[in-house]
């Protein structure tokens, strides 16, 4: 299943949640991926530390000029910082919209394709409730100079999103991030040294 928020053409950016599924028994797991420009390639993957197939959980994205945060139950699993003045690319000036989908991707997804999907269980359904977006709206077709204006704060307006208090975690969410990380990360493209024999340059700089 696929969760994401997306803008549109070659060049888009999009933040990815994955649920690649596994063997039974086995825990769920949830790749996280982050294009910026049409060039993605950034997977983290984790297991979950709960069957997301029991009950109801929240899959959260915070995205602002400083960072997007992937959270799962409020808690942070992902950070992607802005780090433009280092010269490396940030997601920031195209209107994205909201996605969702179930698709089969059994030639990769599940330990790397060896478990292919079962389509006995078809159909195969995904539920949601307490879908909210909390945003700032802004058409498709308007200039990137003119979504900076409109969706930054100012004299007349603020958003709770460009608050300063929202421009990195807390105390609180580093730690549980790093939780996250210590406990339940099993895959980062950074530490990939098969698929980027040179380090990816915005690895060389994050914090997590």
């Amino acid at each position: 299943m696929l969760m994401q928020m997306s803008s549109e053409g070659p060049y888009h950016n999009e933040f990815d949640f994955e649920f690649l599924g596994n063997t039974t028994g086995e825990p769920y797991l949830l790749q996280t991926n982050v294009y910026v420009n049409g060039v993605g390639n950034r997977e983290q993957r984790m297991n979950l530390w709960f069957d997301p197939t029991k009950d109801f959980h929240s899959y959260s994205l915070l995205w602002n000029q400083r960072q997007v945060v992937f959270l799962v139950d409020e808690t942070p699993i992902r950070v992607h910082t802005n780090m433009e003045h280092k010269g490396i690319p940030f997601p920031k000036d195209q209107a994205m919209g909201v996605y969702s989908s179930i698709w089969n991707a059994d030639d990769w997804a599940t330990q790397g394709g060896l478990v292919k999907t079962d389509w006995s269980h078809a159909p195969f359904v995904a539920s949601y409730k307490g879908f909210e977006i909390d945003a700032c709206e802004c058409p498709v077709s308007v200039t990137a100079d003119e979504i900076a204006k409109k969706c930054s704060s100012s004299a007349e307006k603020r958003f709770w999103w460009d608050e300063p208090t929202m421009s990195e975690l807390s105390l609180h969410q580093s730690h549980q991030l790093v939780w996250v990380r210590a406990n339940h990360l099993v895959y980062d493209y950074c530490t990939d040294t098969a698929r980027f024999p040179l380090k990816p340059v915005e690895c060389e700089h994050h914090r997590h």
